[in-house]
This record gives C-alpha cells, structure tokens and sequence, in this order.
C-alpha cells in the first residue's frame, strides 16, 4: 500500500509539474508583452526574452491612451462585436430550431453548408470579400466587418447550438403548441430560456474570435470612422522610427478586455460546451 501511495503521489507531482510548465509556456507571451510595455524603447534591444526595466514606464500606458485615439477605437470594438454577438445568437438559434426541430427537404443538406464554413480560413476570403464590397460601395462601412465576423462565427454557434438543442424534450414544445404558441413563441419563450448556458458559451466564444481581428479590418477599412481598437498600434508608427514601447502598451490594453472575459467567464465555457457535447 506504501509503494503505490509512493506511485501516486510521484504521478501527481509530476502531473503538476507537467501542467505548471504548460502554462507558463501559455501564459509567457502575455508576460513578455506587459514586461515591454512597462520598460523604455532602447531597452528592448537588450539581449534575453524578457527585461528588467530601470524603471517602470507607466506612462507608456498614458500616452497610448491620449495619442492612440484609444477610446474611439475602443468605442468602435464594443459597439461592432456586440452587434456581432447579438446577430450571431439570433440566427445561430433560429437555424439550430429549423434544422433540428422542423420537417423540410433541404435541412440536412443547408446545415451540412453552414457547418462547412468551419472548414474555411478567415482570410482566405479577403479578396473575393473586398471586391464584392467594393461593388456595392460598403468599404469603410461597419457592414464591411460585420458580415465576415457574423458569417464565420455562425458555423460553430450553430454546431453548439444544434449539439444542446438535441438534448432538449420536443414533449416541452408539443405542449406549448397545444396551449396555443406560434413557432416564434415556442423559439423564444420556451426554448430560448432552455439554451442559456448555450447562449452564453457561443457570445463569448463570438466576442473572443473577433475582439482582436486586425487582417480584414485593415483591408476593409482606411477612414477611422470605423477603425477598431488594434489600429491604435499604427498610431505610433513613422516612416523612419516607431515608439515600440508604447505600441506594446497599445497591445497590452487591447489584449486586456478579451483576457478579462476569458478569465471571468470561462467556467461558462466550458460548461456550455460540455453540456452540448454530453447531451447532444
């Protein structure tokens, strides 16, 4: 019995170990960016991967937020990735509901369709993207990133969707169908309430996708109007030299929101995602 507490105990500690090195190797790049964010420009040439800083440079911080235009590109993120969300779940429920609970003759072959977008890279879509909005002149316009952020979320929403709609009893329906609901009725006050953890789980998974986007936003956009938050790292980029410290800060401030969220709310993930895939 000694020998196999002896067994277990070492299996633990290595275990440990194991995970502690993984997430230090995880977590060391958003180490390394709030080490250069806090340090002077001349001291990231130094040798090593991280710096000790002379002193902390809290004011690279400062001046991001009062030359980077921060706040109205920071405005611009929240307003453009709630609406994302919002269109997402909404859709991602309504096409969950037909493909799953209603009789028609192209269901299968529709959702098959729209779960194939998992299988196409973002930006693969940037050229034939930007020539149809050129077309029908919506560069530089917030439907410019809603459509591709609302299209290639909607794929794995629907997936989770579908995956916890399965679990729920058609009976609930029936019964709200012989008291006298219409189908949007059923969809939103009955099965709606059901998908919570659901919901929850594809609005954070849809905000943490798209918060960070810079490749289409920089291609589809070029006035500031609708500029999102990663633009302000441009802000402190000349022809000749760029104030790099205070870019890290730029970054370090955009990163931020998207690992608080993750932080917080990460047992709704998992949680979410875990029920989905049991039940369905």
């Amino acid at each position: 019995m000694n020998e196999k507490r002896k067994k277990g105990s070492i299996g633990k500690i290595l275990l440990w170990a194991i995970l502690i090195i993984m997430a230090v190797i995880q977590i060391f790049p958003l180490i390394w960016l709030v080490d250069f964010s806090l340090c002077s420009s001349n001291e990231m040439f130094t040798s090593g991967l991280l710096v000790i800083p002379e002193r902390i440079r809290w004011d690279n911080y400062v001046i991001a937020f009062r030359d980077g235009n921060v706040m109205h590109y920071l405005l611009n993120s929240i307003i453009i990735n709630v609406l994302a969300v919002i269109i997402v779940i909404f859709i991602s429920m309504m096409a969950a509901f037909a493909c799953t609970r209603m009789h028609w003759k192209l269901r299968s072959f529709v959702m098959t369709l729209m779960l194939l977008g998992m299988m196409i890279p973002i930006h693969a879509t940037l050229l034939p993207n930007y020539k149809i909005y050129n077309y029908f002149h919506i560069t530089d316009t917030i439907w410019a990133l809603l459509i591709p952020y609302v299209a290639f979320s909607l794929p794995q929403a629907l997936f989770l969707m579908t995956g916890f709609l399965a679990s729920i009893p058609k009976e609930l329906e029936e019964a709200a169908v012989i008291d006298g609901c219409g189908v949007y009725r059923v969809v939103f006050q009955v099965i709606m309430p059901l998908l919570k953890p659901s919901i929850s789980t594809v609005a954070i998974m849809t905000f943490l996708n798209n918060w960070n986007e810079f490749m289409m936003a920089s291609t589809y956009l070029s006035t500031p109007k609708w500029k999102t938050l990663p633009f302000s790292v441009l802000e402190f980029t000349g022809q000749y030299s760029s104030n790099y410290a205070v870019q890290f800060a730029v970054m370090a401030l955009s990163a931020a929101p998207a690992v608080i969220v993750y932080i917080v709310l990460n047992k709704h993930i998992t949680k979410g995602v875990a029920m989905g895939a049991v039940k369905g």
